[in-house]
């Protein structure tokens, strides 16, 4: 500002109401500071402005790349932020860079709320972090943290799926689980609990797995070695997420198995990816819209009112049906 001031002819805090729009300069003189503002590059430092008033304006929100549905959140997350006058700042989980560190580096931009998208951290961890700043959680309950929570009504989503199965005949359903990631538990829970009202207890069988492509072709070739064993193939597959039902339909692909008419699988998510496949995947759909406009508002509330009880959205999810479920095989 000093440099525009000098080379306008004008002082520092003439420039300074230019800048804000404030009255007190001439037509003229806006023209002058505005027109020298932009020969030599200056543009108003708003960060540091905000920042001199106490505040950042800034949500930071922390996700892991390789996750489509939480592209969708991010995506979803802009516009809301923007609507109550904030910005997004990510921070993303990486290899060699846990949860912790994509944290800290959020907490040392000055984000004034933190938007965690599938946390895996302690609950220990996750009370701590909400008792020190705005913390929303989306993707998984944190019941016992300071920590607001939105994410899908898990049991319900895995109900449906498991209907659906269930009324197109089929009784040999696996399920894929996703190990220590969001939703996981929810997911594996209700899915035994619908097994058990389907009476297909005796069936129950939960291979461990991962929210990724590779936890997929991991348990599609555990299940087809078993094949070869001489033991049938399930004639339905509940993946844990899309990503895990994609890399099954990858290794099923690579073996000739046909889906739906071998096996059907059915994913979780929704995301972006599950449509534009050359056979649609069957899948459960989280709203990212309305969970990032549930989370962006939690986070905006809670700045306002730090001192209220935790709070938590439930959004209610919906099976889509595609191509990759269908009737099982006669045998």
């Amino acid at each position: 500002m000093a440099d525009v001031a000098a080379e306008a002819g004008v002082s520092r805090a003439l420039v300074s109401i230019v800048f804000r729009g404030r009255p007190g300069a001439s037509q003229e003189t806006r023209d002058r500071v505005l027109r020298v503002a932009a020969e030599i590059g200056y543009r108003p430092d708003n960060a540091a402005r905000l920042l001199a008033r106490g505040h950042s304006r800034t949500l930071g929100v922390m996700c892991t790349l390789h996750q489509p549905f939480q592209a969708d959140l991010v995506e979803s997350l802009y516009p809301q932020a923007e609507r109550h006058g904030y910005d997004v700042l990510l921070s993303a989980n990486a290899p060699g860079r846990d949860e912790a560190k994509s944290i800290e580096a959020l907490i040392s931009h000055r984000c004034e709320a933190l938007i965690l998208l599938g946390a895996s951290s302690d609950t220990a961890d996750l009370d701590a972090l909400g008792h020190r700043t705005a913390t929303v959680s989306v993707g998984r309950r944190v019941p016992g943290a300071r920590v607001d929570s939105v994410h899908s009504a898990e049991s319900k989503g895995v109900r449906q799926a498991m209907d659906h199965l269930a009324e197109l005949g089929h009784r040999r359903i696996v399920h894929i689980d996703g190990g220590r990631q969001s939703g996981s538990v929810e997911r594996r829970r209700a899915y035994r609990a619908a097994m058990r009202r389907h009476g297909l207890a005796e069936g129950i069988r939960v291979i461990p797995g991962a929210h990724d492509e590779g936890a997929g072709i991991e348990a599609g070739r555990l299940l087809l070695a078993e094949r070869d064993r001489g033991e049938p193939l399930p004639t339905a597959i509940l993946a844990g997420n899309d990503r895990c039902a994609m890399g099954v339909l990858m290794a099923f692909a690579r073996a000739g198995v046909d889906v739906p008419g071998e096996v059907s699988v059915v994913g979780y998510d929704d995301s972006h990816l599950s449509h534009v496949m050359p056979v649609g995947l069957t899948t459960v759909r989280q709203d990212p819209v309305l969970m990032a406009e549930h989370a962006v508002r939690f986070a905006v509330e809670r700045l306002a009112a730090g001192d209220r009880e935790p709070r938590e959205a439930v959004i209610d999810p919906k099976l889509v049906v595609r191509g990759t479920s269908g009737p099982p095989r006669e045998e």
